[in-house]
């Protein structure tokens, strides 16, 4: 089994859960979606709405329909952006990225956090693992998933069954390893967006936990059909978009420690390094993004938990990326042959002489862990 992370830290059997709900012109469903998790049981300890200068009066309508909820002002354009954003202001133990359209059922939220207390770092939602389902997805999309599905599993050795869904949970001490851009850099020069800004952070996390050797779950989930509204997914331009990112995170994976990283180029990720530069550091803190909304209440003190991060206070910079080393004993799998560890996804040392076109060590092949407790093949 893959040694997990050191991450300095006790992690509680009762976490809080902050969801971050990312939203642009969203008023109409969040009529909904808002309610909805607010009366998710046992109660996620707050609300994140993370608003990209909406128009349609998004966030009055939270402010109406969840009188709780924490509104943040995201710092550049981008849904990468946003969810980083809202990373940086919560509070919890647990983060939950929650899409504003009414395709995800919040009622799915206690199986994420369920995953992550039994030992996962990272709970990834699948539309394709035993009991998962989608009413949204077209027959096209379903096999452009599933040849992305391939070219991942190759390149980082995972055992996914879903690369494109959305619908994630991961302990917040792990986003230091994440190392996604800073919230407090301006915008792009060129009116474009940061690698990491835009719909492809959902590849970027995936992969990024993978190359960090962080346990993954994968979590059965049912997306339903978009409630209001339009959908911003694009086919081909998306599909393209996601194979791009694969291969720069290959790439950025197989970097040498200490390596110069290259300037971000807007949407095109460049070769080497595709993370825009982190800012200088004060203190080891980045400022959080602004903040509205009502204070959570202090932690219990019988449960210890990462720092909080308040949310008028200074946020934890994202330091530079360093592969973690891991261990893995041999295990045996139900047919008696030796196996890697289950449950597990990372970077295991390559065989020698097995380096890739690139040079670069290809990972040896690793399980992902199914909720309902199976392993992938």
């Amino acid at each position: 089994m893959n040694k997990r992370p050191d991450h300095g830290t006790h992690r509680p059997d009762r976490p809080r859960v902050s969801v971050i709900v990312p939203t642009r012109n969203e008023a109409r469903n969040l009529e909904i979606v808002l309610p909805a998790i607010a009366a998710v049981r046992p109660a996620v300890h707050e609300v994140l709405v993370v608003d990209g200068n909406s128009k349609d009066g998004t966030v009055e309508t939270a402010r109406r329909v969840l009188p709780g909820v924490r509104i943040v002002r995201q710092t550049r354009k981008g849904k990468g952006n946003a969810m980083a954003c809202g990373f940086a202001a919560a509070n919890g133990d647990v983060l939950v990225m929650f899409d504003a359209d009414g395709s995800a059922d919040p009622q799915e939220i206690p199986r994420f956090v369920q995953a992550l207390v039994e030992g996962a770092d990272f709970a990834k939602g699948s539309r394709f693992a035993k009991g998962g389902g989608s009413d949204d997805i077209t027959l096209l999309r379903k096999s452009g998933n599933a040849g992305l599905n391939l070219v991942a599993n190759t390149l980082f050795g995972t055992r996914y069954t879903d690369l494109c869904y959305g619908y994630n949970a991961f302990w917040a001490d792990i986003l230091p390893q994440l190392e996604l851009p800073a919230v407090d850099m301006p915008p792009h020069p060129d009116d474009g967006m940061y690698w990491g800004d835009g719909f492809e952070i959902e590849t970027v996390l995936n992969c990024r936990v993978a190359a960090a050797g962080l346990s993954i779950t994968e979590v059965p989930s049912k997306e339903r059909e978009r409630m209001f509204g339009e959908t911003n997914l694009r086919t081909f331009a998306d599909g393209t978009r996601v194979l791009r990112t694969l291969a720069a995170e290959r790439r950025r994976a197989g970097r040498e420690p200490g390596a110069a990283a290259a300037l971000p180029a807007a949407v095109t990720p460049p070769a080497g390094h595709p993370v825009a530069p982190q800012p200088g550091r004060t203190n080891g803190t980045n400022p959080a993004p602004p903040v509205s909304g009502s204070t959570p209440p202090a932690a219990a003190p019988e449960r210890p938990r990462p720092a909080p991060r308040p949310a008028e206070a200074d946020a934890p910079t994202l330091p530079p990326y360093r592969p973690q080393p891991s261990s893995q004993p041999v295990a045996r799998d139900r047919r008696g042959q030796e196996a890697g560890a289950t449950g597990l996804s990372g970077r295991a040392a390559a065989a020698p002489g097995g380096a890739d076109r690139d040079g670069t060590a290809r990972p040896d092949p690793a399980g992902v862990r199914y909720a309902w407790g199976e392993e992938a093949s």
